[in-house]
């Protein structure tokens, strides 16, 4: 009896103890997950990235491939160029992939396998920011950061090859052509890059949040997206006389108000969706009614399942509205070679994984949950295939002018978050391999076991 109570008691003191000190609980836990050195890495990953002379060399990658940026699947030079620089750190690479693509390999050449993804194309933009290193390609620039991905995912592969003893599997990098609009991740995938790759990385800079910041979230972080192009055809006629024509101005007027009740009336409140017409042709006189009109848009939305039902909506509504009134109409959604782009879903582990690297570099106050954004990634494209994340890098001095946004001529990047972004792409990497356990692997198909 005795033995019972004693027994009862010292229960009672250990609840106590760990109400007063709900810490306590996890002390194992996180004295288990200090032990194993993780948490080590990534200060120390980005110690070394902020090296006078490693920035230096980032910096000038990253303005070179400015000064001469090139179009999706025309990224020759920049592609040279990576090549170049694995030359360089000794790191072997397959070339060509998908016409411009660079895919390198750092570590033990076995499983397992995680991979970091850099897009390389830049845009169809004069730039208008006046500097040293602006575009030197009349109507191209790189107005969305691509150069610093490109400098950073190089900065990564530097700092693994210096710590490739760390390396317990292969780190892919993947350096990708054609993201603005062009499929490239679609192609990548389809060439098999990702064969054997049990996660994939990718970032991006914005201007939106301040440098030593990073944002990101489990589950649909970016929309999926398609295009779409309609010709509403009737018969043009003098203005002044309209009932011998058949108006396609009034009929395109039309289907552009109906198109807006998809949304506001058809799609679930709790369900985002976007239905934009940004593009609307026709005619060249005051009085003439044309013949045709060309009206163009975009859908969005973050569900494979809502962006196929707007796509079936989109063309019933253009065809029917048409029909109303006396005109015809063909629609066509430009997903061909390129499909419509899913939407970017985070995996909700890679999320957990991302929260400890990121917050052990920058401190857990410096890593912000973001929400949802409409734009989309064809870094999508990779999600569907595999586990993948995608987060984003803030580059925003706060002592600083207001830098400029994406897709703008007068887009810019703070140099100084080029450190942030190879220290993290380096370090999820290197601890999502330590962390990975042996899986059995297929030997059907084009799997390997070996790169």
């Amino acid at each position: 009896m005795e033995t019972i109570m004693g027994f009862s008691k010292l229960v009672s003191l250990l609840l106590i103890f760990h109400l007063l000190n709900p810490t306590a609980v996890f002390s194992s836990s996180l004295s288990s997950s200090k032990s194993n050195g993780l948490s080590e890495i990534p200060k120390k990953f980005l110690d070394f990235a902020e090296r006078k002379e490693f920035v230096d060399w980032m910096v000038g990658i990253r303005r070179k491939i400015h000064e001469n940026p090139e179009l999706g699947y025309e990224e020759f030079e920049t592609s040279k160029l990576i090549r170049s620089e694995l030359d360089k750190l000794g790191i072997p690479y397959n070339y060509p992939v998908s016409v411009t693509g660079v895919v390198g390999f750092v570590g033990t050449g076995k499983p397992p396998f995680v991979a970091l993804r850099a897009d390389m194309d830049a845009l169809p933009i004069q730039e208008e920011v006046d500097w040293e290193h602006r575009s030197k390609i009349p109507g191209k620039m790189h107005a969305c950061g691509h150069d610093a991905h490109v400098s950073m995912t190089l900065g990564a592969a530097k700092i693994l090859k210096e710590h490739v003893e760390e390396l317990k599997g292969t780190v892919v990098l993947v350096f990708q052509p054609a993201e603005e609009g062009g499929g490239g991740a679609k192609k990548m995938l389809d060439e098999g890059v990702l064969d054997n790759v049990d996660a994939i990385f990718g970032l991006h800079v914005t201007h939106e949040n301040t440098i030593g910041t990073v944002a990101s979230k489990p589950g649909p972080l970016l929309a999926g997206s398609g295009f779409f192009t309609a010709v509403i055809t009737g018969r043009g006629g003098h203005a002044a006389l309209p009932q011998h024509s058949t108006d396609p101005i009034l009929a395109a007027s039309n289907v552009i108000v109906s198109l807006q009740h998809l949304v506001s009336r058809e799609a679930d409140p709790l369900d985002s969706q976007v239905v934009t017409v940004a593009k609307f042709q026709g005619g060249s006189a005051f009085n003439v009614i044309p013949d045709s009109v060309t009206i163009g848009g975009t859908f969005r939305a973050f569900s494979k399942a809502s962006l196929i039902q707007l796509k079936q909506r989109i063309e019933e509504v253009i065809k029917g509205q048409a029909a109303v009134q006396r005109c015809n109409a063909t629609v066509d959604f430009h997903d061909k070679p390129v499909p419509t782009f899913p939407p970017t879903v985070n995996d909700n582990d890679l999320h957990e994984h991302f929260l400890n690297v990121a917050g052990d570099m920058l401190g857990n106050d410096k890593v912000k949950d973001m929400k949802p954004l409409m734009g989309s990634e064809d870094f999508a494209f990779y999600q569907e295939a595999i586990p993948g994340y995608f987060y984003f890098l803030g580059m925003q001095d706060e002592n600083s002018p207001k830098l400029g946004s994406v897709h703008t001529p007068h887009f810019t990047i703070n140099e100084d978050v080029l450190p942030y972004g190879a220290a993290l792409h380096a370090s999820l990497a290197t601890t999502h391999l330590l962390k990975a356990e042996p899986k059995p692997r297929s030997t059907e198909g084009n799997l390997h076991d070996e790169l």
